[in-house]
């Protein structure tokens, strides 16, 4: 082979890590300048896995988000630094655990696996059964939490995805004190009180210490649920509403902020209701329910709680005048898929922008999901744009600690303040750990698609 084959190969393979080709173009370029089809596989396999030494594999993304002047530091002189996540990885749960799993491990590589002078271990717990179809179980995350903080390696623990699992471990890290960062919880009373909608003691309880060291980087579910009625009540002119949840704490807390604030605004709600999650169908219950005339029915509940099948039902004797209003713990193709063509025309909110909006705004957001697709082999789950964003507050506070000092970093990390998002905005954490970004989408399930529709509150 002569030496400008080689040098275009080379210059190839520069632009395939950059971004600035994708994987088909490379793979017909690289074809073209004399590489064998056996070094052109491995050359692509390589760059899906996002190796752990390549960094800068998404400059656009990795440079226009985070606190605005950080200074990242490569060296890895001062050892290994360990962060754990813990979420449900299987089952239900397989692409919206295994999606965030792979946007921690892209924003890693991104920043070349360190920081603050540290090399980045990563490692993704499940905290998910098989006798839960992967859905969270109690026991796998305590043993997950108690695992993290007998780590002298570890600094950091993002967990959880469930509200109801953060109750489990925030009080031992608390405790320790470790920082605790999740890019899914939105159960209000883990960080705040509301009456009506959170239990007594919250949020005190879970922080023996008087300390806070848990962080959440998207809005919790008074923003969310608030929204919701306010949508259903202004926007579509609802006026009769019948509100249903999974029993769990995410999705009776969802429920319960539509519940309040869909009254305060003049809405009647029929009935407030929690469901049997393990039943086999719940033809009865929607019987009863659209005896009473309701306008919209809304579901707090999350993919695992049988919740594709309470639609099922629900459209075997509501019809589409009807609507279905669902939260963020069912904007995945895991409920789309399991509801089949009931699915059709349901109202989905998201606490941000779901992918093909990112795409539509372009910029860092747009090149997150466009590169993340390319890795997974389909669009990513929404939440996973913040399990991206989380791993970026980790990475730069780090930075800025430059020690190996739990808990100088969760000082740190809750200072959090000016973060440019994916989303194009830029938000802070709040005293309470919250993000103080309200952004709050509609999506709505178009053949088959989950389809941005609205921002209904920012």
């Amino acid at each position: 082979m002569s030496q400008q084959p080689r040098e275009s190969i080379a210059a190839l393979i520069g632009s395939l890590y950059q971004g600035s080709i994708d994987r088909r173009e490379f793979m017909k370029r690289a074809g073209a300048a004399g590489l064998s089809a056996g070094l052109i596989g491995q050359v692509v396999a390589t760059h899906v896995s996002a190796q752990d030494a390549t960094p800068g594999t998404g400059p656009q993304t990795a440079m226009e988000i985070g606190v605005p002047g950080s200074v990242h530091n490569t060296d890895t002189a001062g050892g290994t630094i360990k962060i754990y996540s813990s979420w449900p990885l299987t089952g239900t749960y397989e692409l919206i655990g295994g999606d965030a799993v792979q946007a921690v491990k892209m924003a890693l590589a991104d920043f070349g696996n360190a920081a603050g002078g540290f090399a980045i271990e990563y490692e993704a717990l499940d905290d998910g059964s098989a006798a839960n179809n992967g859905g969270p179980d109690s026991a796998k995350e305590t043993e997950n939490v108690n695992r993290v903080v007998a780590d002298e390696d570890a600094m950091v623990y993002m967990a959880t995805y469930n509200s109801g699992m953060a109750k489990i471990s925030i009080p031992i890290t608390n405790a320790v004190p470790m920082a605790q960062i999740s890019y899914a919880n939105t159960y209000p009373g883990l960080t705040k009180a509301i009456e009506g909608a959170t239990e007594e003691g919250e949020p005190d309880i879970y922080f023996p210490s008087g300390k806070r060291n848990y962080m959440r980087v998207c809005p919790a579910d008074d923003v969310q649920g608030g929204a919701q009625a306010k949508w259903a009540f202004n926007d579509q002119g609802k006026k009769k509403a019948y509100v249903l949840h999974d029993q769990s704490l995410y999705g009776q807390g969802v429920a319960a902020v539509f519940k309040i604030e869909f009254e305060k605004l003049g809405g009647e709600v029929l009935g407030f209701e929690g469901y049997d999650p393990k039943a086999s169908d719940y033809q009865s219950l929607m019987t009863s329910i659209a005896d009473k005339g309701p306008e919209i029915v809304t579901v707090g509940a999350t993919v695992d709680n049988n919740a594709a099948k309470v639609l099922q039902d629900m459209r075997s004797v509501m019809d589409e005048s009807v609507l279905f209003l669902g939260p963020d713990g069912l904007i995945n193709e895991a409920f789309v898929q399991g509801a089949g063509d009931a699915a059709e025309g349901a109202y989905l909110t998201f606490a941000g922008y779901t992918p093909d909006k990112l795409v539509e705004l372009g910029g860092a957001g747009a090149d997150y999901v466009n590169r993340i697709t390319e890795v997974l082999g389909h669009a990513p789950d929404s939440y996973a744009v913040y399990a991206y964003e989380t791993t970026v507050v980790v990475i730069q506070s780090l930075d800025r600690v430059a020690a190996k000092d739990r808990s100088a970093i969760l000082d740190d990390m809750i200072a959090t303040e000016g973060f440019v998002s994916l989303l194009g905005k830029t938000w802070s954490f709040t005293e309470t750990g919250d993000t103080d970004s309200a952004v709050i989408g509609l999506a709505k399930v178009i053949d088959g698609a989950i389809t941005f529709q609205q921002s209904i509150s920012s």
